[in-house]
């Protein structure tokens, strides 16, 4: 669902408008259709899920789409760019709770509470369609190939978010790290992008975050696999050299 059209609201109608960057783009010929909401639609239902969205101006590196304790009203699909999302603890200091690029939706946790519970910002200049939850709820119950489609990646969600803690309970360091390349990997295969090669928008303090170790231990485990053969490093590109290798790392057991 990229555009960068925005949609006034009007009662039980919508308008959508014009956007000086690029007025043609719709959910129905994003290039993100197979990744996002649309994927299980029709054309006719498509267009009545874009009429819901509304697509305003791109973030900026730091800019907050939410905050933690912010009331919940809408979900969002990244359009460009990237976000993380992190919790703040009671005494100082936080934890990164996730990663989003492109095709992947942002926001669920507020859904069970009403409230976020977490913050979430670009990690580069950034874009989004966001999806008023209220309207959203009541398109679904139209349409229920958009609802069991919303659920599915909300198990997904849940899924990946399983896997995490299994990993930062289980795994070591390294482990983790390759882990971590491995799922932006397929991530990045998902929206026909190369496999292999993957510029990491996330700083080396992120990972450290996200994975549970510290920023000197990211850099030295990424400097190990490096030297193995297994990934090449430049700066935030990093390229996969050794997939298989990787895989087989993950899996040992520690």
């Amino acid at each position: 669902m990229t555009d960068d059209r925005s949609t006034e609201l009007i009662g039980t109608y919508s308008i959508p408008q014009r956007c000086q960057h690029n007025p043609t783009v719709t959910c129905s010929d994003c290039r993100l259709g197979e990744l996002c909401l649309p994927i299980a639609l029709d054309s006719i239902e498509i267009n009545q899920l874009d009429t819901i969205v509304q697509r305003g101006k791109p973030l900026q590196i730091g800019d907050e789409l939410f905050h933690e304790g912010a009331t919940f009203n809408a979900i969002y699909a990244v359009r460009s760019g990237s976000f993380k999302s992190y919790k703040l603890f009671a005494g100082g200091g936080s934890q990164v709770t996730g990663f989003y690029l492109p095709g992947e939706i942002v926001g669920m946790d507020g859904i069970s509470s009403l409230t976020h519970t977490v913050s979430t910002v670009a990690l580069e200049t950034s874009s989004v369609c966001e999806i008023p939850f209220k309207r959203f709820t009541e398109l679904s119950l139209k349409i229920p190939s958009l609802q069991n489609r919303f659920f599915r990646m909300m198990g997904k969600e849940i899924t990946s978010d399983q896997q995490v803690r299994t990993l930062l309970s289980v795994k070591t360091a390294e482990q983790r790290v390759a882990a971590l390349l491995l799922s932006l990997s397929t991530r990045h295969q998902r929206r026909k992008l190369s496999a292999t090669r993957l510029r990491l928008p996330m700083t080396r303090a992120d990972i450290g975050s996200y994975l549970g170790i510290t920023i000197e231990t990211v850099s030295r485990v990424l400097s190990k696999l490096s030297k193995q053969g297994l990934i090449k490093l430049d700066q935030r590109e990093v390229e996969i050299c050794k997939f298989n290798a990787l895989q087989e790392l993950v899996m040992e057991k520690p």
